[in-house]
Protein backbone atom coordinates (compact mmCIF):
# COMPACT_ATOMS: atom_id res chain seq x y z
CA UNK A 1 0.00 0.00 0.00
CA UNK A 2 1.36 3.55 -0.94
CA UNK A 3 1.89 5.73 2.39
CA UNK A 4 0.36 8.68 2.56
CA UNK A 5 -0.08 11.48 4.98
CA UNK A 6 -3.74 12.83 4.97
CA UNK A 7 -3.52 11.72 1.02
CA UNK A 8 -0.39 13.09 -0.03
CA UNK A 9 2.26 10.90 -1.22
CA UNK A 10 4.97 10.14 0.94
CA UNK A 11 8.05 8.57 -0.65
CA UNK A 12 9.98 7.20 2.02
CA UNK A 13 9.78 4.17 4.37
CA UNK A 14 7.98 3.68 7.36
CA UNK A 15 8.03 5.65 10.47
CA UNK A 16 10.98 8.36 8.53
CA UNK A 17 8.74 11.47 9.01
CA UNK A 18 7.48 10.61 12.44
CA UNK A 19 11.29 9.98 13.54
CA UNK A 20 12.23 13.67 11.55
CA UNK A 21 10.25 15.36 13.22
CA UNK A 22 10.31 13.78 16.47
CA UNK A 23 13.99 15.25 15.90
CA UNK A 24 13.29 18.72 15.29
CA UNK A 25 13.09 21.73 17.71
CA UNK A 26 9.29 22.39 18.13
CA UNK A 27 9.81 26.35 17.59
CA UNK A 28 7.09 27.79 15.53
CA UNK A 29 8.63 30.44 14.80
CA UNK A 30 11.62 29.01 13.08
CA UNK A 31 12.50 29.44 9.54
CA UNK A 32 12.26 25.67 8.19
CA UNK A 33 13.14 24.28 4.68
CA UNK A 34 12.37 21.21 3.46
CA UNK A 35 14.53 20.13 0.33
CA UNK A 36 13.67 17.40 -1.53
CA UNK A 37 9.83 18.51 -0.45
CA UNK A 38 8.45 15.68 -3.31
CA UNK A 39 4.80 16.33 -3.06
CA UNK A 40 4.46 17.93 0.19
CA UNK A 41 3.40 15.57 2.66
CA UNK A 42 6.20 16.73 5.49
CA UNK A 43 5.71 20.43 4.80
CA UNK A 44 1.49 19.64 5.79
CA UNK A 45 3.00 17.68 8.58
CA UNK A 46 4.52 20.91 9.82
CA UNK A 47 2.05 23.14 9.18
CA UNK A 48 -0.50 21.04 11.23
CA UNK A 49 1.68 21.35 13.94
CA UNK A 50 2.08 24.97 13.94
CA UNK A 51 5.14 25.79 12.19
CA UNK A 52 4.62 29.19 10.30
CA UNK A 53 7.78 30.18 8.13
CA UNK A 54 8.58 27.22 5.88
CA UNK A 55 10.40 26.93 2.42
CA UNK A 56 9.40 24.23 0.21
CA UNK A 57 12.08 23.43 -2.04
CA UNK A 58 12.19 20.70 -5.06
CA UNK A 59 13.64 20.46 -8.80
CA UNK A 60 10.24 21.10 -9.89
CA UNK A 61 6.42 21.80 -8.19
CA UNK A 62 5.73 18.32 -7.59
CA UNK A 63 3.62 19.94 -4.29
CA UNK A 64 -0.13 18.52 -3.84
CA UNK A 65 -1.09 21.14 -1.42
CA UNK A 66 -1.44 24.97 -1.41
CA UNK A 67 1.65 26.44 -0.17
CA UNK A 68 3.01 30.04 -1.25
CA UNK A 69 6.69 29.52 -0.26
CA UNK A 70 8.00 27.09 -2.62
CA UNK A 71 11.48 27.56 -4.78
CA UNK A 72 12.58 25.98 -7.56
CA UNK A 73 16.36 24.33 -6.40
CA UNK A 74 18.88 21.29 -7.67
CA UNK A 75 20.52 20.00 -4.79
CA UNK A 76 23.71 19.87 -7.22
CA UNK A 77 23.87 24.05 -7.59
CA UNK A 78 23.91 26.50 -5.35
CA UNK A 79 20.51 27.34 -3.35
CA UNK A 80 19.18 30.64 -3.48
CA UNK A 81 19.00 30.85 0.33
CA UNK A 82 20.75 33.73 1.71
CA UNK A 83 23.40 33.01 4.31
CA UNK A 84 23.16 32.33 7.61
CA UNK A 85 19.07 32.59 7.49
CA UNK A 86 17.55 29.01 7.80
CA UNK A 87 17.22 27.96 11.62
CA UNK A 88 16.44 24.42 10.24
CA UNK A 89 16.94 22.36 6.95
CA UNK A 90 15.29 19.01 6.52
CA UNK A 91 16.41 16.37 4.07
CA UNK A 92 14.49 13.20 4.07
CA UNK A 93 15.86 10.67 1.57
CA UNK A 94 17.35 13.27 -1.04
CA UNK A 95 21.16 12.82 -0.33
CA UNK A 96 21.26 9.61 -1.64
CA UNK A 97 19.83 10.70 -5.19
CA UNK A 98 22.94 13.18 -6.23
CA UNK A 99 26.37 13.17 -7.14
CA UNK A 100 27.91 16.19 -5.32
CA UNK A 101 26.39 15.56 -2.10
CA UNK A 102 30.30 17.86 -0.83
CA UNK A 103 28.68 20.88 -2.92
CA UNK A 104 24.94 20.26 -1.29
CA UNK A 105 26.31 20.07 2.13
CA UNK A 106 28.51 22.98 2.14
CA UNK A 107 24.98 24.81 1.14
CA UNK A 108 23.91 23.59 3.80
CA UNK A 109 26.12 25.07 6.00
CA UNK A 110 25.98 27.91 4.41
CA UNK A 111 22.31 28.73 4.39
CA UNK A 112 22.09 27.74 8.15
CA UNK A 113 22.35 30.48 11.29
CA UNK A 114 25.03 29.20 13.56
CA UNK A 115 23.18 26.64 16.31
CA UNK A 116 20.81 25.84 13.54
CA UNK A 117 19.97 21.90 12.92
CA UNK A 118 19.96 19.75 9.87
CA UNK A 119 18.11 16.45 9.36
CA UNK A 120 19.09 13.62 7.27
CA UNK A 121 18.01 10.62 6.29
CA UNK A 122 19.07 8.08 3.81
CA UNK A 123 18.82 4.44 3.40
CA UNK A 124 20.83 2.37 6.32
CA UNK A 125 24.04 0.99 4.45
CA UNK A 126 26.08 0.69 7.02
CA UNK A 127 23.56 -1.64 8.94
CA UNK A 128 24.45 -5.21 9.26
CA UNK A 129 22.25 -6.11 7.17
CA UNK A 130 23.39 -4.24 4.41
CA UNK A 131 27.08 -5.37 4.91
CA UNK A 132 25.92 -8.92 5.05
CA UNK A 133 23.87 -7.73 1.21
CA UNK A 134 27.36 -6.37 0.11
CA UNK A 135 29.05 -9.46 0.82
CA UNK A 136 27.44 -11.53 -1.01
CA UNK A 137 26.43 -9.68 -4.14
CA UNK A 138 28.34 -6.32 -4.51
CA UNK A 139 24.88 -4.45 -3.75
CA UNK A 140 23.65 -2.44 -0.79
CA UNK A 141 19.92 -2.74 1.13
CA UNK A 142 17.62 -0.66 -1.05
CA UNK A 143 19.99 -0.58 -4.21
CA UNK A 144 19.58 -4.63 -4.26
CA UNK A 145 20.22 -4.57 -7.74
CA UNK A 146 22.20 -2.47 -11.45
CA UNK A 147 20.00 0.72 -11.98
CA UNK A 148 18.54 1.10 -15.13
CA UNK A 149 21.84 3.02 -17.01
CA UNK A 150 19.45 3.23 -20.43
CA UNK A 151 16.57 5.68 -18.22
CA UNK A 152 18.74 7.51 -15.30
CA UNK A 153 16.64 9.36 -13.60
CA UNK A 154 16.29 11.33 -10.53
CA UNK A 155 15.13 8.94 -8.40
CA UNK A 156 17.66 6.22 -8.70
CA UNK A 157 20.38 5.94 -5.63
CA UNK A 158 23.80 7.07 -7.35
CA UNK A 159 25.36 8.40 -4.30
CA UNK A 160 24.66 5.92 -1.46
CA UNK A 161 26.00 6.87 1.79
CA UNK A 162 26.86 5.24 4.65
CA UNK A 163 27.58 6.31 8.50
CA UNK A 164 31.13 7.02 8.20
CA UNK A 165 31.17 8.97 4.92
CA UNK A 166 27.70 11.02 6.44
CA UNK A 167 30.02 11.89 9.56
CA UNK A 168 32.96 13.39 6.89
CA UNK A 169 30.13 14.92 5.11
CA UNK A 170 28.62 17.50 7.84
CA UNK A 171 31.90 17.60 10.07
CA UNK A 172 33.65 18.85 7.38
CA UNK A 173 31.17 21.68 6.59
CA UNK A 174 31.36 23.12 10.36
CA UNK A 175 28.18 20.65 11.15
CA UNK A 176 28.62 17.84 14.04
CA UNK A 177 26.18 15.54 14.96
CA UNK A 178 24.07 15.59 17.58
CA UNK A 179 21.85 12.63 17.39
CA UNK A 180 21.49 9.05 15.44
CA UNK A 181 18.35 7.63 15.24
CA UNK A 182 16.22 5.13 12.36
CA UNK A 183 12.71 4.94 11.50
CA UNK A 184 12.55 0.90 12.21
CA UNK A 185 13.91 -1.94 12.98
CA UNK A 186 12.64 -4.97 11.24
CA UNK A 187 12.74 -8.22 12.74
CA UNK A 188 14.72 -9.86 10.77
CA UNK A 189 17.18 -7.54 11.22
CA UNK A 190 17.95 -9.23 15.33
CA UNK A 191 19.28 -12.21 12.80
CA UNK A 192 22.67 -10.41 12.55
CA UNK A 193 23.06 -9.63 15.92
CA UNK A 194 25.33 -12.86 15.64
CA UNK A 195 28.45 -11.34 14.26
CA UNK A 196 28.20 -8.12 16.20
CA UNK A 197 30.82 -9.47 18.18
CA UNK A 198 32.99 -10.55 15.41
CA UNK A 199 32.58 -7.12 13.83
CA UNK A 200 33.29 -5.25 16.79
CA UNK A 201 36.79 -7.09 17.34
CA UNK A 202 37.86 -6.46 14.00
CA UNK A 203 36.61 -3.43 13.65
CA UNK A 204 38.12 -2.06 17.16
CA UNK A 205 41.64 -3.78 16.08
CA UNK A 206 41.83 -1.46 12.81
CA UNK A 207 40.12 1.54 13.92
CA UNK A 208 42.78 1.45 17.07
CA UNK A 209 45.58 0.77 14.52
CA UNK A 210 44.72 3.94 11.98
CA UNK A 211 44.04 6.10 14.90
CA UNK A 212 47.58 6.05 16.30
CA UNK A 213 49.28 6.41 12.60
CA UNK A 214 47.70 8.95 12.04
CA UNK A 215 46.34 10.71 14.99
CA UNK A 216 42.93 10.12 14.94
CA UNK A 217 42.26 8.20 17.54
CA UNK A 218 39.56 10.33 18.77
CA UNK A 219 37.11 10.45 15.81
CA UNK A 220 38.06 6.59 15.19
CA UNK A 221 36.61 6.38 19.26
CA UNK A 222 34.40 8.56 18.52
CA UNK A 223 32.85 6.84 15.11
CA UNK A 224 32.75 3.17 16.55
CA UNK A 225 30.55 3.78 19.24
CA UNK A 226 27.97 6.00 16.68
CA UNK A 227 28.93 2.44 14.28
CA UNK A 228 27.50 0.35 17.11
CA UNK A 229 24.59 1.89 17.71
CA UNK A 230 21.51 -0.07 17.87
CA UNK A 231 20.23 2.64 15.35
CA UNK A 232 23.33 1.93 12.74
CA UNK A 233 23.53 -2.05 13.16
CA UNK A 234 20.26 -2.79 12.88
CA UNK A 235 18.37 0.64 11.39
CA UNK A 236 16.52 0.55 8.35
CA UNK A 237 16.77 4.20 7.63
CA UNK A 238 19.87 6.59 8.78
CA UNK A 239 18.82 9.64 10.23
CA UNK A 240 21.04 12.19 11.26
CA UNK A 241 20.88 15.59 13.60
CA UNK A 242 23.75 17.75 12.92
CA UNK A 243 23.96 21.10 14.39
CA UNK A 244 26.16 24.06 12.66
CA UNK A 245 28.91 25.15 15.50
CA UNK A 246 30.59 27.71 13.14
Amino acid sequence: MRRNYKGIPINTSKNTHETVFGLMKKDTNAVVVDIPCGAGAFVQRLIDNGFNHIIAVDIENMLEIEHPNFIIGDMTKPLTLKDDSVDAIICIDGIEHISRQFDFVGEISRALKTGGEFIVSTPNISSLRSRWRWLFTGHHNKCKSPLNEKQPNAMHHIGMVSLPEMRYLLHTNGLKIQSIATNQIKPISWLYALIVPFSYIFTWLVYSSTGKKEGTADINRETRQQMFSKAVLFGETLIVKAIKTV
